[in-house]
């Protein structure tokens, strides 16, 4: 696609006038990733600041012996929020928030696919983060450490409200993290560039499609951990008292499902970015590609087998210890594989000494110890002796700063240019470099020399004969020298961001297309590629894409638009109408942040209220975006013409809605191992005082879950027939559906009363009770987007091109009816199997 005819006048002005940002403090109401992105970004990095100077603190209370600076409630919230704010707040959201501001451009497309959703997850992200943050001012912080191990973190021991800004602020960050997945994981499969098969990707882009796809199988086991954790505070089930049947060990099964595999979801998207910097750097292609691919997907599967990675003194049993030592040798060999796939790249190349170059060089550096600490730590005897020392802390230090912030600051150097044509100093990063890279060393090597003295880790103070005294001094310094390079950063960006705009050209020589010239629309036309670095296979494209001689030119309905591919092969398949900037993201947001953090001072009457806003403006939103087009195809260049809409399989939203069920099953899986776990530490299942329902009940129930399945199913078979009878059979149908499923949960919640059940009296009730009220939750979701489809079908807007509504509320019915029925066959099966 590269035909030299001029395009017609006025396509370029038609394009900037469909995304012009908003002027002033309406730009707060973007959606496009150009802004979001740098939204994102500067939060993320406004969290490092703040989780740094609170380590800051820390360091400061530990330079010298029986230190009074703080006090030892204070230190334990300072350690708790720093560890908090560093893992949830920082480390997921700044990697989310690179490929937010990158991805589009990576990949060749004017944005991603639900601009809103990331506006949303954006907001919530930052309105709800900064509340948390600030109930370190009024002696409200957490204090349990960012784990939150009960008993510790049980009402018992922690009566206060931190526990409960932990357990219901993390929830909507989790909420964000998993809305971010979606959009990058459906952004990266549907939206690249023409012929940009997945072989020819960027390394980034594999990256951050697998720690997207580890989001949706981790994240859920964290939120139904803190679930559990905020309902035994608020309501007394006893998921983890063992007076009662509960396990504190089960909390740490789930925390650490979620735990362990994050340290990799934040390594995968700098390692992407290493790749693509390394390449760019040696001013070569990467050596190993397809190995090096390879690799990110083995140590996203690896990463799950290692959650007890950190519960090897928990008592677990000798085989399952050993299988998880065994994995964590293995997930090196990938880790490894990637490390060598960089050395060997720089080898064959032509390497500059630039900022870019010396953080990498650093990031090898600190990471391969990390790593190499990270071998000794899973071996169990080893184990046995460091952990919970100062150890540990400078393991995680050098695996966590050394695999993703260093790689970020190198991206930062990198990709500057690409925010407004300016690089960042070349004099001011070198000094950067140098007091980062002097200071992380000194102020975490000593760390693992303290920790095999004996130092424990979260300790406030100690006394001055223990050996310790000039350790800690040394890693306190270290830590104000790191701080200073990262202060002569921030000072040197914002002299750099203050820069007028201009074109940023390719001033590393770069071969990816995020090198194209951009503007709020991206790049001037979508281009064709045929290999993973384009701009050296087709140098002439820069000027090619400038000059619309690829697809989709311009605007096609005067509004925001990108291309649609093929999966595997990348081949144009529709044109994607965007919407365009508004309040409703951040209306939602606020909405959902509001909810959390209104119930954990609870206010439950103004909590609600703030969810039914978030529900209105999410449904708001969703009925503009299921809307008929003018036109059924549209011409998008080179007189081929592409469907405006898609349904059913074809349709990317149906995909995003299955991600969103995988989501969904894996809270569900999470229940259902935590009623299992505790079922078979019981004596007796069901333990003295618990009885099951009569079998008909759950029998009658899962009848009426599918006869609600089914009615959905074949309303979504009328739709295909356009005669009005039709649509009103249609809305019997989803009325008869969703009476159906009211009357499963009705049926289930009332045979479970009537037998008796009560979730205060022991743990294994409990974990019913809970069973029962997330199958409660997904009757209220139904009842919800069933009225959204019977609305959209009486005002006529559901229509066979325009079904997207109905079609994704079958997925969400299909998955709560899966989930009735095999939530009643545990409940019932469990005690008939263990006795």
């Amino acid at each position: 696609m590269n035909a030299t005819t001029e395009r017609p006048d006025g396509e370029r002005e038609a394009l900037e006038r469909a995304w012009r940002a908003p002027r002033g403090w309406r730009l707060l109401s973007a959606v496009n990733n150009t802004h979001i992105g740098v939204f994102y970004i500067a939060t993320a990095m406004l969290f490092f600041v703040l989780a740094g100077v609170l380590a800051l603190v820390m360091r400061t209370q530990l330079a010298v012996p029986d230190n009074d600076l703080v006090d030892a409630r204070t230190y334990n919230q300072l350690f708790t929020m720093h560890g908090t704010v560093m893992m949830f707040l920082f480390a997921v959201p700044i990697v989310e928030a690179v490929a937010v501001y990158l991805l589009p451009g990576m990949l060749g497309a004017r944005d991603l696919p639900f601009p809103r959703l990331s506006a949303y997850a954006f907001w919530t992200y930052a309105i709800g983060g900064i509340v948390f943050f600030c109930t370190i001012f009024f002696g409200e912080a957490p204090d349990g450490g960012w784990f939150m191990y009960p008993p510790l973190t049980g009402k018992e021991f922690s009566p206060g409200r931190g526990a409960d800004w932990w357990l219901l602020g993390i929830g909507f960050i989790e909420i964000s993290a998993i809305a971010g997945a979606i959009e990058l994981i459906i952004g990266v499969l549907f939206t690249r560039a023409p012929g940009m098969t997945l072989m020819r990707m960027p390394v980034f882009a594999w990256a951050m499609l697998v720690s997207a796809l580890m989001i949706v199988f981790a994240f859920p086991a964290v939120i139904a951990a803190t679930m559990l954790l905020e309902v035994e505070r608020a309501f007394g089930w006893p998921f983890f008292m063992p007076a009662r049947g509960g396990d504190p060990l089960l909390w740490q099964h789930l925390f650490w499902f979620f735990g362990h595999p994050e340290v990799y979801i934040i390594f995968l998207p700098a390692a992407g970015m290493v790749s693509m910097m390394v390449a760019t750097c040696a001013r070569t292609p990467l050596v190993g590609y397809r190995a090096v691919v390879m690799a990110l997907i083995g140590v996203g599967v690896v990463s799950f087998l290692l959650w007890a990675h950190h519960m090897f003194t928990a008592g677990l049993g000798g085989v399952p210890m050993l299988l998880v030592s065994a994995a964590s040798f293995v997930v090196a060999i990938p880790s490894g594989l990637q490390v060598f796939a960089w050395i060997a790249t720089f080898w064959r190349g032509r390497v500059t000494l630039d900022t870019p170059t010396l953080f990498l060089l650093g990031f090898h550096f600190i990471f391969v110890l990390g790593g190499l600490t990270g071998v000794m730590v899973a071996v169990l005897p080893f184990d046995w002796q460091a952990h919970d020392s100062y150890f540990i802390v400078a393991h995680l230090h050098y695996v966590l700063i050394g695999g993703m912030v260093f790689p970020l600051f190198a991206g930062f150097y990198h990709w500057a240019p690409v925010f407004n044509g300016h690089r960042l100093s070349e004099r001011a990063g070198r000094w950067v470099f140098g007091l980062m890279f002097g200071g992380f060393n000194l102020a975490f090597f000593p760390m693992h020399i303290a920790g095999l003295l004996g130092m424990p880790r979260r300790v406030a103070t100690y006394p001055g004969d223990l050996g310790w005294n000039g350790l800690n001094l040394a890693s306190t310094v270290g830590a104000f020298v790191l701080a200073g390079g990262v202060l002569l950063f921030f000072i040197d960006a914002l002299r750099t961001m203050r820069r007028p705009e201009r074109e940023h050209g390719n001033p590393w020589g770069a071969g990816t297309l995020e090198w194209l010239p951009q503007r709020d629309y991206g790049v001037r036309s979508i281009p064709e590629v045929d290999s993973p670095y384009p701009l050296w296979q087709q140098p002439s494209l820069p000027q090619e894409v400038e000059r619309g001689h690829h697809w989709l030119p311009g605007t096609v309905f005067g509004g925001r638009e990108t291309l649609v591919t093929s999966v595997r092969a990348a081949r144009p398949v529709q044109l994607l109408r965007l919407p365009t900037d508004g309040w409703l993201p951040v209306v939602a947001a606020a909405g959902t942040a509001g909810f959390f953090l209104l119930l954990t001072v609870s206010q439950a009457v103004l909590a609600f209220g703030c969810g039914a806003v978030a529900i209105v403006a999410m449904l708001w939103w969703l009925w503009e975006a299921d809307q008929a087009p003018s036109a059924l195809t549209a011409d998008v260049g080179h007189g081929v013409h592409l469907p405006v809409m898609a349904t059913g399989r074809n349709s990317h939203s149906w995909w995003a809605t299955v991600v969103l069920v995988a989501v969904d099953m894996t809270i569900f899986s999470s229940l259902v191992f935590s009623h299992l776990h505790l079922a078979m530490a019981a004596e007796v299942c069901p333990p003295p005082g618990a009885a099951l329902p009569a079998l008909q009940w759950p029998l009658v129930s899962a009848l009426l879950w599918l006869a609600g399945s089914g009615g959905i199913a074949w309303a979504g078979r009328l739709l295909d027939d356009p005669r009005p009878q039709r649509q009103r059979a249609l809305r019997w149908l989803t009325v008869l559906a969703l009476c159906c499923t009211l009357g499963a949960v009705a049926i289930d919640l009332a045979s479970h009363s009537r037998a008796g059940l009560d979730p205060t009296d022991q743990a294994w009730s409990a974990t019913v009770g809970m069973l029962l009220g997330y199958e409660a939750f997904h009757a209220a979701v139904l009842l919800f987007a069933g009225g959204f489809v019977l609305a959209r079908s009486w005002r006529g807007k559901l229509q066979p091109v325009a079904r997207a509504s109905l079609d994704n509320t079958r997925l969400l019915w299909h998955c709560a009816t899966a989930q009735g029925v095999l939530g009643a066959l545990v409940v019932q099966a469990a005690p008939r199997l263990l006795g």
